[in-house]
Order: C-alpha cells, then structure tokens, then sequence
C-alpha cells in the first residue's frame, strides 16, 4: 500500500479573480477577502482527490487538519491519517513547509500538494529532490513544470503512479516571479531549483516559456487585423499579455498589461477589472467579444494568470465570441499539442473544447484544438 502525503494551500489563487495578479503574503489574501473572493484552492483539490478515490484501497493517505486537507478528504470520501503539522485557521508559508518535512520524514511514496509557483517553492525547501511530488494547479500564476495539466489530471495522473502504470520520474522546474514587479507589468521569473515529479507526456504541463524576440512581426501584423476587424458596438473584454497588450496599443488605447480592460467603441471603459467588475459591466452591454493570447511552452489560454475571465464571464459571452491571438513561433512552439482550458468549471471546460481560431498574423487564421485534458 502506498503511502500518500496530501496537503492544500487553502488561499492559492484567492486572488486571481479579484485581479490582484497573486496570492502572497497575508496582506493580499486580507485584501482578497476584502474585495469579496473566496478561497477555491480547496474546490479544485476535490476534483483531484475524487478522482483518486477509486485507488483507495491501495493507498493511506497522510494529510493536514481543516482547510489545508482533512476537509477535502472528508469531501471526496477518502479515509485519511492526521498528522498534526498545518493549520485550521489563516496558513502560511511555514505551515506547508513544516507539513511537507513531516511528510517527508514518515517516509511517503508521494506527496500530493495544491497551489500554485509560491506553493512549489515552499516544498521545494521542505523536500528537495528526496521525495517523489505532484502539483494540483490551484494558484494564480504557475510557471513551474512540476503541476498536472489541471486538477482532474493529478488525481488520474497519482493515481497511475500508485497503481504502478507510472515508473518514470523526471526532475521538474521550480519557477516564480517577483509578484510586486509583476503588479507593476514587469515580468521577471527565475528558476528557484527543482522537485521530483512522476513523468508521463500529456499529463503534466510545460514550465511556462518566454517571448523570443522573432515574434514581433508576428504580432504587430496580427494586431493590426483585429483592429482592422474591430466592432464599434460590440464590449471587448480584452485579456492579459504581451500579445494582447500589443492589441491595445496599435488600437492607441492605454491597457493594463497583467490585467484585464474592458473595451467599448475604442475606448477603455474599465481598467484592470475583477471578474465581478466584468460580471457587472457585461450586464449592460448586448454583444460582448474576448480576445486572449495563448501562454508560450504552455498552451494555456484559460485559468493561467487570467482567472479575472472566470467560467461566469465565458458563459455570458459564449465560445463563439472568443478571440484568440498569438504568434506564429508561440504556436510553432507548442509542436501541435492542443490549447488547454482550466477554468475551474468542468462544464465550461468541455464547452470550449473543440477546434478554435487563432489569429496569427494579418488575416492568417490557424485552427488549433482545445482541450479541457480530462480523460473520459
């Protein structure tokens, strides 16, 4: 029987959706709160933990009191062992870090842990390369290598390793960005070291990559078509990005680079909306577009760093009024995997499945698969 160590950072990306671009430090998350956005860390762990329910009678699962564990297990319907590491009020940093040693001390087969970049920092620290880990993504932005695809993927994902399908392991990046730089529309991510993942091709995401500088032709020319193609009376709803910020600037509109704009008859209406901002606003308005961009070495184009245009706002707006741009080298990069959607919402992820336009270049059209990357 293995045995399985389960921890939840219960805030990880508490503020996404409030537009807050991260979920680090006890001041973002009050202010989080503050704005009305609640914790779905816990949420997206069950999807995991439900799907790993069936290997149940080959596994213990070892794991944290209240939110950063117990609960969810509870939820899913998964006996559990406590261990007294974590905490049942407001967690910390220090708190994954003293669960995941703890973990690593009783000797796990696997720990299971849910957040996001900063998450995968605080076990890196505790573990190392000394214990075998997997990511559930639940956090704002997750640059590293070392989550499943989406949250149903690291349970099917968990569960192939403790039947022993899985053998393989690989060593999978640790990345993070300056969230305070990033608040300010830099982007500066750096390598923090690395953690010990089961390894199987489709089931665990790419470490996020970054913009070469051959794409710029690229993108003015995809830029200009869609402010060729933009409507007057139509509210766009206009996503996060270099790309898009490119959109926005040949239309001469001031965009918020790591945020999301509301656009309507060429002018900005809104900046660097909350989802409940763009909830609102999009009540007032008949005909509603989203443009967003694909994350490069990813393939994201929802749930990665735009939570902001949550399930909710896709489902106003309707999958034929998505917009997605991106440069031909981004796509290029990708080597024909298809483009993944993890709102959250299982429903809305199998809505947006399918084949989609991507606009690479003045009126150059690819179509280009999305998947929500759930196994059926």
């Amino acid at each position: 029987m293995k045995k399985v160590g389960f921890i939840v950072n219960p805030v990880a990306g508490i503020g996404g959706k409030a537009a807050l671009k991260g979920s680090d430090g006890a001041d973002i998350v009050r202010k989080a709160r503050q704005l009305g956005a609640v914790p779905e860390s816990g949420k997206k762990a069950l999807i995991a933990m439900k799907a790993l329910k069936q290997m149940e009678q080959e596994m213990q699962i070892y794991t944290c009191p209240g939110e950063m564990g117990a609960e969810v297990c509870k939820a899913a319907g998964i006996s559990y062992t406590l261990i007294r590491q974590g905490s049942t009020a407001y967690t910390s940093s220090a708190d994954t870090r003293m669960a995941a040693q703890a973990l690593r001390e009783m000797g796990m087969d696997l720990i299971l842990f849910a957040g996001g970049d900063g998450t995968a920092r605080d076990i890196m620290d505790a573990v190392g390369t000394d214990t075998l880990v997997l990511g559930i993504p639940t956090g704002c932005k997750i640059h590293s290598g070392v989550y499943a695809v989406n949250p149903m993927l690291a349970g099917t994902l968990a569960g192939r390793y403790i039947q022993g399908r899985i053998r393989d392991t690989k060593e999978a990046e640790v990345m993070d960005i300056d969230e305070g730089l990033f608040r300010q529309g830099i982007v500066q991510a750096r390598l923090y070291g690395y953690l010990l993942i089961p390894n199987e091709e489709g089931l665990v995401q790419n470490r996020k990559s970054g913009r070469g500088y051959s794409e710029s032709a690229s993108i003015d020319l995809l830029s200009a078509y869609i402010a060729d193609i933009w409507e007057d009376d139509t509210l766009y709803i206009v996503g996060t990005g270099s790309t898009t910020a490119a959109i926005m600037k040949r239309m001469n509109l001031s965009g918020t680079l790591l945020g999301v704009d509301l656009v309507y008859q060429k002018k900005v209406i809104a900046s660097d909306c909350t989802e409940k901002e763009i909830l609102d606003i999009m009540e007032q308005y008949e005909k509603k577009k989203i443009i967003v961009t694909v994350i490069g070495g990813q393939g994201y184009i929802f749930g990665r760093g735009n939570q902001q245009i949550s399930a909710e706002v896709i489902r106003h707006a309707g999958r034929e009024n998505i917009i997605v741009a991106a440069s031909k080298n981004k796509m290029l990069a990708l080597f024909g995997k298809p483009l993944y959607a993890d709102t959250g919402d299982v429903e809305i992820n199998r809505y947006l499945e399918g084949y989609i336009r991507v606009v690479v270049g003045y009126k150059d059209i690819i179509m280009a698969r999305v998947t929500s990357g759930n196994l059926r």
